[in-house]
């Protein structure tokens, strides 16, 4: 169930992320950006069963609320405008953005107590992982 991604989580590590975020059209300013930002990641499930999913940095800080697998409009970070739609698989919660006739998937799991993001843009494939906060 998503319970068990709930809590505040920390980024304690990213790899190849830049390659990532150029992989999916982000400008060199918003990457640069991108590539600083310690994000908080923030989430938490409503009696409703809406899941928030919150991401803040010192720069700038978006959430969004949705439920599994109904797809929603998205503006991301970088502002890009998807069509979203999260599913749980295998105990990941997969998260798919399609936007201009492209794809991209992250797929967000726990392994030893942590909070891996696998994000895939075609053979591109970055990882970030987050250690649970207070």
């Amino acid at each position: 169930m998503v319970e068990q991604f709930v809590g505040n989580w920390t980024l304690a590590s990213s790899e190849n992320f830049d390659e990532y975020m150029k992989a999916i059209g982000v400008g060199f300013a918003t990457r640069q950006m991108g590539n600083m930002a310690k994000p908080n990641l923030v989430i938490s499930v409503e009696d409703s069963g809406v899941i928030s999913l919150k991401s803040e940095t010192t720069f700038k800080t978006t959430e969004i609320k949705f439920k599994l697998n109904e797809e929603f409009e998205e503006t991301t970070a970088d502002g890009r405008k998807t069509m979203t739609t999260f599913t749980l698989e295998n105990g990941k919660l997969v998260q798919l953005q399609a936007w201009e006739g492209k794809k991209t998937t992250l797929e967000r799991e726990l392994q030893d107590g942590k909070l891996t993001a696998k994000c895939i843009m075609d053979d591109v494939v970055a990882v970030r992982t987050y250690e649970k906060g207070a």
